[in-house]
Parts: C-alpha cells; structure tokens; sequence
C-alpha cells in the first residue's frame, strides 16, 4: 500500500477515534517501486494529505525526515515535490492496519 492511500483511509469500527483516523501501521514489508514523477499531481494532493500522519507513518518506516508541515510555496519547490513524490507514491508497505495511532 503506498503512503498516500494509508493516509487517505479511516476505519468505521466504533470506538476508533471521532473520524476513524489515523490507522497505525505495521509494516511487514518495505519496498520502493519507482514511479514517473508528476509535480502537478504531487502538488494536488498535498492539501490533502493529513500531515501529523503522514509524518508518523513515514518515521514508523523510518524514511528520510520529513517537515512537519509544507513548505510555504511548496508548488514550486521541486526538492520539495520530489521528496513528497518519493514517500507519498514510491514508497509500498505490505501494512498491518491497526485502529488509532
């Protein structure tokens, strides 16, 4: 599962938190499967993304730092897209999803 669909999902268990989110993962497998970069779609889907999570997911799978917010003007900062590229659509866990972090 890539970073960005596990950022997306929440779970409809009673009990999981008010919005069922974030579920806490487990990895049992890490792999990086390189993906055409698109800075458009990167910087589409920032505003999207539920940092504080994305942020615990990505030091649980102990990947490079990652602010802790976007960069202000982040659309035009292609280090910055590319590092979101890389953890957002590269990165593939096989997860054990487990409700609330």
């Amino acid at each position: 599962m890539k970073l960005l669909t596990h950022n997306l999902l929440s779970s409809h268990v009673r009990g999981v938190g008010t919005r069922g989110f974030p579920l806490r993962l487990q990895a049992t497998e890490v792999r990086v499967n390189p993906v055409e970069f698109n800075p458009e779609f990167v910087a589409r889907m920032i505003p999207k993304v539920e940092w504080a999570a994305l942020v615990e997911a990505a030091n649980t799978l102990h990947l490079a730092e990652i602010p802790t917010e976007p960069a202000e003007g982040y659309e035009h900062d292609e280090a910055f897209l590319r590092k979101m590229h890389h953890v957002l659509l590269e990165v593939r866990t096989s997860p054990s999803l487990l409700p609330g972090a």
